[in-house]
């Protein structure tokens, strides 16, 4: 582990930007190869988009979200407030070229690419994340419970069968259920859902934010300092990243590791370095005392969100909103999701709701986040871009970098989720 003391100079350490899921992961990688680390953050570890996620493991999340026939549909969500997809028509301007870019990867092998590079990146997730949460000392926060989704007809399946096929061509290991098969499992299931799809090997977080903040905890027992100032640039000696500026001033760092999620792209604009991040605003309220028992994530198809057993109550996550960093929260994007969790669970109780939460996802066009070390800048390297499912890509991408930037090979090609695929688009 990493040997404490004060002993050092600041060009002696790594920077970690970013305290979220992926930043404290990386951290973790490096510190238990013997490397000093400071993480650089405004907020409290883990209190950003790591706090909101639904807590989901999906090894199985290997299907891109642009899929052939996209176009068609698109106008269609964005002209309808409650849909699954929403843009505020002020944002249309400036969400078009993102867009672009994302139905242009719904071609069907350029689907099969991403498809294969998602599945590299998220096989090995329960094993990794198992393996995390041993070495923090707190194996509870992680559970087997595999993953359940659902449809109410079969006309409705035979809609997602391309995407299961994807799956299935990947290795991912389901099996599909009839009403008593879904009782079976969940018996609190609304009658409306008959056909259901059990994918046996998938888990969750039973607390997201727990699980970040104690990564945290482990890292800080380990002598890892937590800066709470935003990291404003970088700084550069020809073509090597020597550090960091802050409101505190310049501090040298012997290599840098972006991982601010979807305030990655602002810091790498001062390099000139131009990356298709958009944030992807999602919600989730959790509702205390609902009356609901349910044992695993469940993820109905006709409502395109997840609901999950947490220890802050049961939480209901999803919807997209494309409106930037900026713009303040839309109470009614989490208000359709009382609906949403009353179409699944109708004996749900939902007059005692948490306060709701959003936060934003960094979601590139081709789905894959950006993962590995910059051609084009010396001590440079990047952990951002995992849309919504940087909790299940956490531990996955943590090892990737601490072995790189400890002169390891890496455990998968990163050729498909390198920085520079976007050059040319530029």
């Amino acid at each position: 582990m990493n040997p404490k003391g004060d002993g050092y100079r600041d060009n002696e350490t790594i920077a970690v930007i970013g305290a979220g899921i992926i930043g404290l992961s990386v951290a973790w990688n490096l510190v238990k190869r013997g490397r000093r680390v400071v993480v650089y953050d405004p907020n409290e570890p883990g209190s950003g988009c790591s706090a909101g996620s639904a807590g989901a493991l999906s090894p199985g999340s290997v299907v891109p979200l642009a899929l052939p026939g996209l176009l068609a549909s698109v106008p269609g969500m964005m002209l309808n407030p409650g849909g699954a997809l929403h843009i505020p028509a002020s944002y249309w301007l400036k969400a078009a070229p993102w867009l672009a870019s994302f139905v242009n990867q719904a071609r069907p092998a350029r689907v099969a690419e991403i498809a294969d590079s998602l599945a590299r990146l998220y096989r090995p997730t329960l094993e990794f994340h198992e393996e995390l949460a041993r070495e923090i000392g707190a194996p509870d926060l992680i559970r087997l419970t595999g993953q359940l989704h659902l449809y109410r007809t079969r006309r409705q399946f035979r809609r997602s069968k391309a995407e299961w096929l994807i799956r299935a061509e990947r290795g991912v290991e389901y099996e599909e259920l009839d009403r008593a098969g879904i009782e079976s499992l969940e018996p609190m299931i609304g009658p409306d859902y008959r056909i259901g799809i059990f994918i046996p090997k998938a888990g969750m977080s039973v607390n997201p934010l727990r699980y970040a903040q104690t990564i945290a905890q482990a890292l800080a027992r380990e002598g890892v300092t937590f800066s709470r100032y935003a990291v404003r640039d970088l700084t550069v000696d020809g073509r090597t990243v020597k550090g960091v500026i802050t409101s505190e001033g310049e501090r040298s760092h012997s290599a840098v590791v972006l991982a601010a999620g979807a305030w990655s792209a602002r810091i790498l604009r001062k390099l000139d370095i131009h990356v298709p991040l958009e944030t992807q605003r999602g919600y989730h309220v959790d509702f205390v005392g609902s009356g609901i028992s349910v044992q695993r994530p469940i993820v109905p198809a006709d409502r395109k969100v997840f609901i999950t057993p947490v220890e802050t109550g049961l939480r209901i996550a999803g919807t997209v909103e494309l409106a930037g960093l900026d713009a303040p929260p839309t109470a009614r994007r989490a208000h359709l999701l009382h609906n949403d969790l009353k179409a699944v669970f109708p004996d749900v109780r939902v007059d005692q709701p948490e306060p709701f939460w959003m936060g934003h996802r960094p979601c590139l066009p081709d789905s894959l986040p950006v993962v590995g070390s910059s051609r084009d800048w010396n001590s440079l390297h990047f952990a951002f871009g995992h849309g919504h499912l940087g909790l299940s890509a956490s531990a996955v991408t943590g090892s990737i970098i601490g072995k790189i930037l400890c002169g390891e090979p890496a455990s998968i090609d990163l050729a498909p989720y390198r920085i520079e695929r976007f050059q040319n688009s530029h």
